[in-house]
């Protein structure tokens, strides 16, 4: 089970990264005390990018007709809005919590299965939310910053929170093997052909893309916490993604 094995490797990987942070750099960057292990994790991710997720997504997007990849993007956008509809409950956010659902029944019932995005075009908003924002909206702290193995910048909250949005992802739920795991290779494509454009950006205007990255995605996921602590229980966002 492809899931249940990413999974695990998560789990010994922060158990890795735990004992690592005995060795951190005393000049090390306050919120990276284990950078050193953090490069060479990115290190690791880019070179498996540029062998292979780049090529492919690459060669997804030239050949795949744009409207098939928007179906294929509204297909698992849909499907998350169920695990974000959860998270909004857990948050005390009945307003996003009754949109999340209400897009996931009117895009799966009138949107064939999710390929169209329905809902949108009748104004009910998306509100993406996942564990880690969960657990920041209730004090859990952040923790150093994680480079997770393929999947990225991430901390030690976030890492937690994100095996825990596995476990949940209804995908995980599919009970054949090779469905599933066709699946989620789709939407590791998907997601990385949306960043094309992005990445490439990324090095043009970055000295040194890991610490851009590292300062990017920290300062966001700070925001977007703080956004929902200020925005008070069951207040509605201010601005959607």
């Amino acid at each position: 089970m492809m899931a249940g094995w990413i999974r695990k490797a998560l789990a010994v990987g922060l158990g890795v990264v735990l004992l690592a942070g005995c060795a951190s750099a005393p000049d090390a960057h306050p919120a990276d005390p284990w950078e050193g292990f953090n490069r060479q994790v990115s290190g690791f991710n880019d070179a498996v990018d540029t062998a292979v997720l780049k090529p492919v997504a690459t060669t997804y997007r030239d050949v795949v007709p744009s409207s098939v990849r928007t179906g294929v993007n509204n297909f698992f956008g849909n499907l998350g809005d169920v695990w974000s509809a959860v998270n909004a409950m857990l948050q005390l956010r009945p307003r996003e919590a009754t949109e999340n659902l209400l897009r996931f029944n009117v895009n799966t019932i009138l949107g064939l299965g999710g390929l169209l995005d329905i809902a949108s075009e009748m104004g009910i908003p998306r509100t993406k939310l996942d564990l880690g924002l969960t657990l920041g909206r209730w004090g859990v702290p952040s923790g150093p910053y994680l480079v997770l193995p393929i999947f990225g910048p991430s901390s030690v909250r976030d890492a937690g929170g994100f095996v825990v949005d596995l476990t949940a992802d209804p995908l995980s739920q599919v009970s054949d093997v090779p469905v599933r795991n066709s699946l989620t290779v789709l939407r590791v494509v998907d997601t990385r052909a949306g960043l094309l454009r992005a990445t490439s950006m990324l090095g043009d205007v970055a000295l040194d893309p890991y610490s851009f990255t590292r300062d990017v995605y920290l300062q966001r996921r700070q925001t977007l916490i703080e956004d929902i602590v200020d925005q008070g229980i069951g207040v509605p966002p201010i601005d959607r993604e």
